[in-house]
């Protein structure tokens, strides 16, 4: 009895030394997952966050990374994170618009003028509307990463006018803003799953597809791609969401700091994507063809988009377009 008793004793004053304030509570792990490999900047950028979550929450949270797709498939990825089986998935807002369609506004055409107006209007009114239009689908946007402006890589000649792109199998994601805009350009988009990307190329199951400069230099799509062709036709960025249902656990301060952190790698992120590109660049002349597309002839292709999704975005657009 004597026994027991000193058993119990030491469990209630563990639970009361737990209950005290500024006393460690068990650590909580995350799995953070992501498509691209160790050395480009989606993986810098979750390492510094993991990082900053670490030290904030004074080790309280610990957020594990898995680059290269170690998680799944992105769309597999984020159905488990709406499902409370995934934690967090570094994601684009192209795939995200297959789950809410309002995402699709940032896919438009030649829709912003620089890195600087991305970072604006995604921090403020229309960022924060797309966030809670996730919130709902049960997807929490921690912050707007960087995923850069887009160019047109093929294996059949440079592409000045989007004349040149006819006939041509262009891959382009699933996001139906992509398709249409493609199609406005003369080419014959095929929305493949970014995994799939380099063996198609090596295939010629596609001619061409468009991505930034990072994904063409780290997949290394020039080995199998002669001709790059700079077009900025269209920007992507990279949400770091949030299961809903694992977020919802959390105690407010812990929800936080992770949307802080987040916000301060996305601003470190769209800086040094910037110098990352100029670098990028100058080693891709060296392996491809490069050339630098008539911008305007590309934008006068592009009106049809902006016609055919007046309806449904024409508000949003000019309200995005307005953001100084």
């Amino acid at each position: 009895m004597l026994h027991v008793t000193r058993r119990l004793f030491v469990v209630v004053i563990a639970c009361v030394l737990l209950a005290l304030p500024g006393v460690s509570q068990a650590k909580t792990t995350f799995k953070l997952g992501h498509i691209s490999p160790l050395d480009h900047h989606y993986h810098t950028g979750s390492v510094m966050f993991a990082d900053l979550v670490n030290k904030k929450t004074n080790g309280e949270i610990e957020i594990k990374i898995f680059p290269a797709n170690q998680l799944g498939k992105q769309r597999e990825v984020v159905e488990g994170a709406q499902l409370g089986t995934v934690d967090m998935v570094l994601t684009s807002d192209v795939l995200l618009s297959s789950f809410e369609p309002s995402m699709g506004v940032l896919n438009m055409p030649f829709l912003f003028r620089d890195i600087n107006h991305v970072g604006t209007v995604l921090d403020g009114k229309v960022g924060q509307m797309l966030s809670d239009n996730l919130a709902k689908k049960g997807l929490v946007v921690l912050g707007y990463w960087e995923n850069g402006f887009r160019h047109i890589t093929n294996s059949k000649q440079p592409i000045n006018k989007p004349e040149d792109l006819a006939g041509l199998k262009i891959r382009t994601p699933s996001g139906y803003i992509f398709i249409d805009t493609f199609k406005a350009f003369g080419a014959s988009p095929t929305p493949m799953a970014f995994g799939e990307l380099y063996s198609a190329l090596q295939l010629g199951t596609v001619d061409g597809q468009e991505n930034p400069l990072a994904h063409v230099e780290h997949q290394k799509f020039y080995e199998v791609q002669k001709y790059l062709s700079l077009t900025n036709h269209i920007h992507v960025s990279e949400p770091l969401v949030m299961s809903k249902i694992i977020y919802d656990t959390l105690a407010p301060e812990q929800q936080k700091i992770l949307h802080e952190c987040a916000q301060e790698v996305a601003v470190w992120m769209r800086k040094e994507v910037g110098k990352l590109e100029a670098g990028q660049l100058e080693d891709l002349k060296t392996k491809m063809t490069v050339n630098t597309a008539d911008y305007a002839a590309f934008e006068k292709a592009a009106e049809a988009v902006y016609k055919q999704h007046e309806d449904q975005f024409g508000a949003m657009i000019r309200e995005i377009k307005a953001v100084k």
